[in-house]
């Protein structure tokens, strides 16, 4: 219940920035229209791609995390054995890939001119995007610790897949607030 209600003033901090975007939008629409055509749309539908699979990922550790099944027990190659740390392990990846690709748009902008001080629109491109990169990078440190806790556990049991199910409920969250990014400032130009 702590963690719904977290995610409700997470939401709230996320809609500032919404009205944020939306208001400067409103008071200086010729800055939009040069600026947005400098956005990298086909770079960063990808990169929304992997992060929204990796939704999917988390959810398959869940399933497993509720199986109490903390490890695989097939092969390596055998997706239908894997368990949790295998699934969380993947998801880590894909949000890590996910992450190095916003840096890697930030320094493409950059050399577009487009930085934090050039303007409101980058003002707001950076705010927006990098808290949220940085929730991303919260939820990557909270995947380790349940990695490192179903390592941990001699008995993986309710407190642990509990556990699992919260973090995912975080992850889940970053990754719809990204889709919401994605469409607003992609997308709506």
């Amino acid at each position: 219940m702590g963690t719904v209600v977290w995610l409700s003033s997470e939401l709230m901090f996320f809609a500032g920035l919404f009205a944020m975007y939306f208001t400067l939008r409103s008071v200086v629409p010729d800055m939009w229209a040069s600026e947005t055509p400098k956005l990298e749309v086909p770079y960063a539908t990808v990169n929304t791609l992997i992060l929204v699979s990796s939704s999917f990922t988390c959810q398959f550790g869940v399933f497993a995390a509720e199986r109490f099944q903390v490890f695989r027990t097939g092969g390596r190659f055998n997706v239908a054995k894997w368990g949790m740390i295998e699934w969380f392990a993947l998801t880590f990846v894909l949000g890590a890939i996910f992450v190095s690709g916003q840096v890697t748009e930030y320094a493409n902008m950059v050399s577009d001119g487009i930085t934090l001080a050039s303007n409101g629109y980058g003002s707001v491109f950076y705010l927006t995007t990098g808290f949220h990169a940085l929730h991303v990078t919260g939820g990557l440190i909270a995947f380790l610790m349940i990695i490192g806790r179903g390592f941990a556990a001699k008995k993986f049991g309710h407190p642990e897949a509990t556990s699992a199910i919260v973090v995912s409920y975080y992850w889940h969250f970053v990754d719809v607030v990204w889709i919401g990014l994605f469409i607003v400032i992609y997308l709506f130009k």
